[in-house]
């Protein structure tokens, strides 16, 4: 069948491109800009701290059940009318979201958002690609990384600044005008291509959708929820943990057998996919647990406030977007896309090794981060572009909706992977740092002795009785330990975050990529 080009040119490529970006940017900020708005939720709802995570989770389910299903739905509803139902979807659950006034309907919501939220992602990356020649598909991706990249960090200063300044609901509500906008300029730009005729309703592979929502509904659950739950000696994550592994199984074996499977995992024997994919995992991993761990580390340790925790992170963004013209102009010259992985892979390892060096229980600056966030964001400017380019550049036709949709969702599931292993990992490097450094405090030690005298002095002369002044002192003490401990579980972060990416280096240089097929012209239109 002779495949319709979608390849735009002149301003029409330049509106579809504007309103594709607008919608990834709209559903990655709101990924990121409820986190820094939860105390408030809570505080409004009711709600307890384990149920107003609920807002974060319902999201991220909502999400990636949705993102292995796009290049399907739009075959079968037309990508036009799919990707403006999306956005709809997106804009009507933010007004309802904003508007909800029991923490059941609050969540209920943000699961339909991010029902409509994941097929922007993938679909907005799909528009983009296809509107440029393969040989300007470096440039695609640096536009639409703009987005992807900014978006996480874009999401808590903005949220952080709309609820002290109005409150929570407004979050919610700034999607609404950049929704009905989008909405007009998709009905009115974007085109559907023809690729194959829809299925009818007795060839649709319902039993795959039931066991992709299975398998990646109970892991995203598994992954948000583990750390709080302890893991394996709660039922339910052990159970949710069997049905992902069983409902995993048998969705391979589904799709690999049916003849209309939901989600084509054939496309992944092409090899710069297979590449790009794993690539892709760990890049959500770095820029997701990085983005994670650098305010939690401000606000808990340093505190300061959302605000300025958000603002920090600005300068990085600024940078990779700055790169990302540069970047995509290297791969149309033939840059291999490989030794730029590498590049940015190593400078990840500066950032996060930096970052391992630098913080401390209370004296770090803002000043003291500048430098190493602007390298992450050269490093995150080198990975995102040429993975994407790497796992896209030798597919054609419906194969680039199925391949952005493989990379989308394992993007997202190796930034849920990435911030349930940090969190893990930071509760329990902890409690080794605690217990060993309890175990330096020896009360037959004349310096420990004189540092509680000490305290307990000062209490004594404000006022104290001199039991009361004592047990302070062990207390300021005590709370002076677990701070130590908190910082050293933060460095261990930073240093095994590191060296993960500085691993990968050598196997990204093994990497062999296939040239894209250039397009014939006769094709163009």
């Amino acid at each position: 069948m002779q495949q319709e080009s979608l390849v735009e040119y002149g301003s029409r490529r330049v509106i579809i491109t504007i309103t594709a970006i607008f919608c990834a940017l709209l559903e990655i900020v709101d990924t990121t800009i409820v986190n820094v708005a939860l105390n408030d939720m809570r505080g409004n709802m009711g709600a307890t701290l384990s149920e107003i995570s609920w807002v974060i989770t319902a999201y991220a389910i909502g999400n990636v059940i949705i993102v292995p299903m796009t290049s399907w739905l739009s075959q079968q509803f037309g990508r036009r009318n799919y990707f403006a139902a999306s956005v709809i979807i997106f804009t009507i659950s933010s007004f309802l979201c904003g508007n909800a006034t029991a923490m059941w309907e609050l969540i209920l919501f943000r699961f339909i958002q991010g029902l409509g939220g994941g097929a922007l992602l993938v679909t907005s990356q799909t528009i983009i690609t296809e509107s440029y020649p393969p040989e300007k598909r470096g440039v695609a991706q640096a536009i639409y990384g703009l987005g992807v990249i900014i978006g996480p960090t874009l999401g808590p200063p903005l949220g952080g600044y709309i609820t002290d300044n109005y409150s929570w609901p407004y979050i919610f509500y700034i999607n609404i005008p950049i929704g009905v906008i989008a909405t007009l300029l998709t009905l009115q730009f974007v085109r559907s291509p023809k690729y194959a005729e829809k299925k009818a309703i007795n060839e649709i592979d319902f039993l795959g959708i039931i066991l992709l929502a299975v398998t990646v509904g109970c892991l995203q659950f598994v992954l948000e929820r583990g750390q709080e739950d302890d893991w394996f000696s709660d039922p339910t994550i052990t159970l949710l943990s069997v049905m992902s592994a069983l409902g995993l199984f048998f969705f391979i074996w589904r799709e690999l057998t049916y003849k209309n499977p939901i989600v084509e995992l054939r496309v992944l024997k092409n090899g710069n996919l297979r590449a790009g994919t794993i690539l892709s995992f760990i890049l959500g991993f770095g820029l997701y647990g990085s983005t994670f761990i650098i305010p939690l580390y401000t606000q808990s340790t340093l505190g300061w406030t959302a605000t300025q925790s958000g603002m920090l992170m600005i300068p990085a963004a600024l940078t990779t977007a700055f790169m990302m013209p540069i970047i995509g102009k290297l791969l149309e010259k033939g840059v291999p896309q490989q030794y730029l992985v590498a590049l940015g892979m190593l400078l990840f390892f500066a950032y996060s090794f930096w970052g391992y060096l630098i913080i401390t229980p209370s004296d770090t600056g803002a000043d003291a981060f500048f430098w190493m966030l602007i390298v992450r964001g050269v490093g995150m400017g080198l990975l995102f572009i040429p993975i994407t380019t790497l796992a896209l550049s030798s597919l054609k036709g419906q194969q680039i909706g199925q391949g952005a949709a493989f990379t989308g969702m394992m993007r997202q599931l190796g930034g849920s992977f990435g911030v349930a292993l940090i969190t893990t990992f930071m509760a329990r490097q902890n409690m080794v740092h605690r217990s060993d450094l309890v175990s330096k405090l020896d009360t037959n030690n004349p310096d420990v002795m004189n540092r509680v005298n000490g305290l307990a002095h000062n209490f004594a002369a404000k006022g104290m009785d001199a039991g009361t002044a004592v047990r302070s002192g062990y207390k300021v003490l005590d709370y002076s330990i677990a701070k130590q401990a908190a910082v050293m579980s933060y460095m261990d972060v930073f240093l095994y975050l590191g060296l993960m990416f500085l691993i990968c280096i050598p196997f990204v240089l093994m990497v062999r990529a296939k040239k894209a097929a250039k397009l014939d012209p006769s094709a163009m239109h």
